[in-house]
């Protein structure tokens, strides 16, 4: 194949919406491919007690009715890394869990971004979803709770 001819297929490539094309022949052998593919990396996060109760309504002195407390049965899922929250796996997507989901231990809970990298962030037991913490696309701090569950 000529020089030319090689270089119109890859402009036919790059001018379309394909992202991988092959040809072989007797004689040669051609792979043009386009893009980076995301690469997903599984990683289970680990689940803490809630440490602190969540910040709730003024107190009951100010409104005269007591601050619920934080029920003990719940549990934390926090991010194992600094990065970024996505509840969905592409953006036309459903989200992966909502309130009220029961999931199995291994079932993705979402991604955190960080680096270019999605991690899967995955349920360690099987659970009920109590509380989603972090809304899709926002900044996450390694530790900061992600869900809170409850233990099934």
């Amino acid at each position: 194949m000529e020089l030319k001819d090689l270089k119109s297929l890859i402009k036919l490539v790059t001018d379309t919406d394909i992202t991988e094309f092959n040809m072989e022949n007797s004689e040669e052998k051609i792979h043009i491919k386009r893009g980076v593919e995301k690469e997903y990396v599984q990683f289970a996060a680990p689940v803490a007690p809630v440490a602190a109760p969540i910040p709730a309504a003024p107190s009951g002195a100010a409104t005269g009715v007591a601050a619920p407390d934080v029920d003990e049965r719940y549990e934390a899922v926090p991010s194992p890394m600094v990065g970024t929250v996505y509840r969905k796996p592409s953006p036309d997507a459903a989200v992966f869990v909502q309130v009220g989901d029961i999931v199995e231990a291994g079932e993705t809970l979402c991604l955190v971004e960080a680096m270019k990298l999605f991690n899967e962030i995955e349920a360690e037991f099987k659970c009920k979803i109590i509380e989603i913490v972090k809304d899709d696309a926002t900044p996450v701090e390694f530790g900061e709770t992600l869900f809170l569950v409850e233990r099934l």
